[in-house]
């Protein structure tokens, strides 16, 4: 999210997070003058994402934004989190999950992040809006709550069900709900969401 009347927009459907991406080689990127409306809702956590940032960096644009949570989206180390953690600073970090990820890696970061979040191996850092193999989310202990992310749309929306059980948080949605990268349609929010709702109630029928 980047543009002011999109976030209003966006916001008065009360998504529990709203992210903001601080990575310039994004094509989401917020740019170098954003600023977070004054009017945005006080109920709706701002999360600000980052790829390989320096720590210093991520303070001061999480001061200046008063960020509630820190994605981290690249190949942050445990110590650089571990850094973070410790400055009262949450954390969502992030991994690239393909057939070959091996999830004993995210077990080091355990002690230091609120939520992880699985996304799908890619040549980009995010957005790659493809959904990677969720039965590989078996291999996961699931001792850290999790968002999915990568390709999530309204197509896939009752294919989540087959997560039930596992320690899952939240759905990070993006590209699946886009009119351009970083403005979002209002419309396919609000569908995505009460086809999600219908497939945990147990209908089948949206109309």
């Amino acid at each position: 999210m980047r543009n002011a009347q999109n976030i209003l927009d966006v916001a008065k459907l009360q998504p529990d997070f709203m992210g903001f991406i601080f990575y310039k080689e994004s094509p989401r990127y917020v740019g170098d003058g954003f600023e977070i409306p004054e009017a945005f809702p006080s109920s709706i956590s701002r999360v600000g994402v980052f790829v390989n940032e320096e720590n210093e960096k991520v303070i001061a644009l999480s001061g200046k934004h008063k960020l509630d949570y820190l994605q981290l989206h690249g190949k942050e180390s445990v110590e650089q989190v571990k850094e973070l953690n410790d400055l009262g600073l949450k954390i969502i970090k992030v991994f690239s999950v393909g057939d070959d990820f091996d999830f004993a890696t995210a077990k080091h970061y355990q002690p230091y992040c609120q939520y992880f979040l699985f996304d799908t191996k890619g040549k980009y850092y995010g957005g790659n809006a493809k959904v990677f193999d969720w039965k590989l989310l078996t291999k996961y202990d699931q001792q850290v709550p999790f968002f999915l992310s990568g390709g999530i749309s309204i197509e896939n929306m009752y294919s989540i069900n087959e997560l039930q059980g596992m320690n899952l948080f939240a759905l990070d949605v993006n590209s699946g709900v886009e009119i351009s990268p970083g403005v979002k349609d209002v419309n396919r929010i609000t569908r995505l969401t009460a086809i999600r709702q219908s497939a945990l109630s147990g209908q089948t029928d949206i109309n």
